[in-house]
């Protein structure tokens, strides 16, 4: 992998473990005036709902991938059973390659070419053409927050959910909010006392690490900071480091190379830690072999986030999407999202089926839909437009660990590992 290639992993994967970040612009309440109607469509034509992606990213070919095949494996599903008052989906599928020119391309296409009536699943490492979207009045629903864009604009549907006013600013004023909940569940349930933080000294990664160092200290964590040198990383400095500091746990703000590099240093080592801590984006099928020379390492692999857990065929709801995806080479979280999303749009345009499935209706709909689960796959998804960010929240968490043999193996019901945690401010 070159270095311009893991430069832009870290950066994808600094933002997808904050809560969301990037740059938002700022448009007065006029720019979002626009002619919202849907042309009505024949009664037996197609629904067209468009999916963008950032599939050939400078990150890589499958990392943005997930959510677009867990929405299209949905749609296609549904269609099996007679569409939507028996018309079938037409899925529109772009590519923005991962620029923002791109994906104001994609935007232009899909929304304005296409007519599609909503977006779904949204996965662009740089939502460029979020303020069209939001001009257009299109809803886009279940999108993946890469970037500070589902706390920024109207009609964006984020699939955790929003409380940032969303009139063209990121969050309040420019500043996102995030929780410490992950934190509090390790101090809480596994007696996690000294964390470590590992970065590299790169600007991106570097911030993230600053902001993981906050919230540990913020629950009383004593925190261990390491940081390698980008280019020639010497993980075995860090492991034989972590063994002498007793550390509990460890976080990152390193790409997917280095995390598995770290972990094989770790083994040889003898650093054994009560979890190595990744987050949604890596909780994947491909542990074994992502992490094939670790396996202590591996075993100690946790995930957290906020939805069920994709190894959890116990559940109706994730046994249908495995059923479905079972042609699918590799499974993941952000496939089993990406499925959410497919069905939250439907949901809404069931409840339009009556009088025009348009823009404006589907709209209204995700404007009503607070505590959304999907069946039960999200935790219930709030939007809610406060004038002031929160000072505390009580945030539910769904985690997981994974084990040889068994897969990632749910911890407890994610609708009670529940936490009244501070929200901590951080710029995107």
């Amino acid at each position: 992998m070159g270095r311009r290639s893991r430069v832009a992993e870290i950066l994808a994967a600094v933002l997808l473990l904050s809560l969301s970040a990037a740059c938002g612009s700022r448009l007065p309440e006029s720019d979002f005036r626009h002619d919202d109607r849907t042309p009505p469509p024949h009664e037996s034509a197609p629904l067209r709902v468009g999916v963008i992606t950032s599939a050939t990213s400078p990150v890589g070919g499958s990392a943005f991938t997930g959510p677009r095949d867990g929405a299209t494996a949905f749609f296609d599903r549904l269609d099996e059973r007679g569409g939507i008052d028996g018309r079938r989906i037409e899925v529109h599928r772009c590519d923005d390659g991962g620029s923002g020119v791109g994906n104001n391309e994609c935007v232009h296409k899909l929304v304005e070419e296409d007519e599609v009536v909503a977006l779904v699943a949204t996965t662009a490492l740089d939502y460029a053409g979020a303020s069209r979207v939001a001009r257009a009045r299109v809803p886009d629903i279940g999108g993946q927050p890469i970037d500070a864009a589902y706390d920024t604009y109207p009609h964006l549907y984020g699939i955790y959910g929003s409380l940032a006013p969303r009139h063209g600013t990121p969050g309040w004023d420019g500043r996102l909010y995030g929780g410490t909940e992950v934190y509090r569940y390790f101090k809480r349930e596994h007696g996690a006392r000294t964390a470590a933080v590992v970065s590299y000294n790169q600007s991106a990664s570097a911030a993230y690490a600053r902001l993981v160092e906050r919230g540990l200290r913020a629950e009383g964590y004593k925190v261990v900071t390491e940081q390698v040198d980008f280019a020639l990383p010497n993980f075995r400095a860090v492991a034989a480091d972590l063994k002498e500091q007793g550390a509990d746990l460890v976080f990152d703000a390193i790409d997917a190379h280095g995390n598995a590099q770290l972990c094989q240093a770790m083994d040889e080592a003898g650093a054994h830690v009560t979890a190595k801590v990744t987050n949604v984006q890596n909780w994947t099928s491909t542990v074994p072999d992502d992490y094939k020379d670790a396996p202590r390492c591996r075993n100690a692999l946790w995930a957290t986030g906020a939805s069920r857990n994709f190894d959890d065929t116990g559940d109706p709801a994730v046994r249908e999407f495995r059923e479905a995806t079972k042609d699918l080479k590799t499974h993941s979280q952000w496939q089993l999202e990406g499925w959410a999303a497919a069905r939250w749009f439907t949901d809404a345009a069931k409840s339009c089926a009556a009088t025009g499935i348009t823009r404006v209706c589907v709209d209204s709909y995700m404007n009503r839909s607070q505590g959304y689960t999907a069946g039960g796959l999200l935790l219930p998804v709030r939007f809610a437009r406060l004038p002031e960010p929160p000072r505390t929240s009580r945030t539910c968490l769904s985690v997981a660990r994974w084990q040889d043999g068994r897969g990632w193996v749910s911890q407890g019901d994610m609708n009670r590992t529940c936490f009244t945690v501070p929200q901590l401010a951080y710029t995107p």
